[in-house]
C-alpha cells in the first residue's frame, strides 16, 4: 500500500499536479481564444475538450521535460529532488505515462474537426522538441511560447473553419508574454544553467535581462490593445490591459535585483495577468 502511494506521488510530482501554475498560464490564453472565437458562448463540448485539453497537454509537457532533463536536475538547486533524480520513477515509467497522456489528448481532438486534428499534431510537436531545445539553441523559451500558444490558434481554426488575423495576434501577444515570463523563471536557474552547460534566454540577454522582458511585455500589451481595436472592445477590456500594466511594473520590481525567489515570485505573478485579461474578454462579451 505505501509503495503504491509512493508511486502516485511521484506522478503527481513529475506531472507538476501539485503544482498548477503552468497549467493556469496555459489556460488562460487558450480561454482567450476560446471566448473571442465562440462569440463569448464557448460550446460545452469545447470548453470541455479544450480544458482537459490543457490539463493533459501540460502534464506531458512536464513529463518530457524531466525525461530530458534527467542527467542534469540533479545538478540544479531547484530540481535536485524531482522523481526520475530520486528513482520515484524510472525512465521507462516516465516514457509510458507521457504516451498514455498524448493518448489520451489524442481522444479528445477526435472529436474535433479534421482541420482541427491536423494542426493538433503541430502541439504534440512542440511539446515534444521544447525540453530539448535548452541544448541547442539559447531561446528555449521561444519554443514554450509557441506550444503555449498553439491550442489558441486551434480555437480559432475550430470554431470558425479559418485561422483570421486576429488569432495571429493573440497567437504574437502570448509568444512576447511566455518569453518575458519564463525568463524570469529561467533567471532562477541562471548560475545552475551556466556550471551544467544549459541554454536559456535569462543567459542570452545578459544584463539586459530586465530591460528585454519590459520590452516583451509592452509588445505584449500593444498586441492585446491591437486585438482590442480591431473586435472593437470597449471599456472592460481596455480596463484589463491598464490593470496589466500594473502588474507588469510590480513584476519589474521584484525582478530589479535579480534576486532568485524574487525572480520567481515574479513568474508566479503571471497567473493574475492571464486571468486580468481573460476577466476583460468575458465581462467585454457579457456585456455586448
Amino acid at each position: 500500500m505505501n509503495a503504491v502511494v509512493a508511486k502516485w506521488q511521484a506522478i503527481k510530482a513529475i506531472t507538476r499536479m501539485d503544482k498548477p501554475i503552468g497549467t493556469y498560464l496555459l489556460l488562460w490564453p487558450t480561454y482567450w481564444a476560446l471566448w473571442i472565437a465562440q462569440d463569448g458562448i464557448p460550446s460545452l463540448h469545447l470548453l470541455v475538450v479544450f480544458t482537459l485539453g490543457v490539463f493533459i497537454m501540460r502534464s506531458a509537457g512536464c513529463v518530457i521535460n524531466d525525461f530530458a532533463d534527467r542527467k542534469v536536475d540533479g545538478k540544479v538547486k531547484r530540481t535536485q529532488n524531482r522523481p526520475l533524480v530520486t528513482g520515484a520513477i524510472t525512465t521507462t515509467e516516465a516514457l509510458t505515462l507521457f504516451f498514455f497522456l498524448i493518448l489520451n489528448a489524442l481522444i479528445l481532438v477526435l472529436t474535433l474537426q479534421t482541420y482541427t486534428i491536423m494542426l493538433s499534431t503541430v502541439a504534440v510537436f512542440l511539446a515534444t522538441i521544447y525540453p530539448f531545445m535548452k541544448r541547442f539553441t539559447h531561446l528555449p523559451q521561444l519554443f514554450l511560447g509557441a506550444a503555449f500558444s498553439w491550442g489558441m490558434i486551434m480555437a480559432f481554426a475550430e470554431s470558425m473553419g479559418k485561422i483570421p488575423n486576429v488569432a495571429w495576434m493573440l497567437f504574437a501577444a502570448n509568444l512576447c508574454w511566455t518569453v518575458a515570463y519564463d525568463t524570469m523563471y529561467a533567471m532562477v536557474d541562471r548560475d545552475d544553467d551556466l556550471k551544467i552547460g544549459v541554454k536559456s534566454t535569462a543567459i542570452l540577454f545578459g544584463v539586459f535581462d530586465k530591460r528585454i522582458i519590459l520590452v516583451l511585455q509592452l509588445l505584449t500589451l500593444m498586441l492585446l490593445h491591437l486585438v482590442g481595436d480591431t473586435l472593437a472592445f470597449g471599456w472592460p477590456y481596455q480596463l484589463s490591459l491598464v490593470v496589466c500594466a500594473g502588474l507588469f511594473t510590480y513584476q519589474q520590481l521584484l525582478i530589479a535585483n535579480r534576486e532568485r525567489e524574487k525572480c520567481f515570485n515574479a513568474f508566479l505573478h503571471n497567473h493574475f495577468v492571464g486571468l486580468v485579461i481573460f476577466a476583460g474578454i468575458f465581462v467585454e462579451h457579457l456585456s455586448a
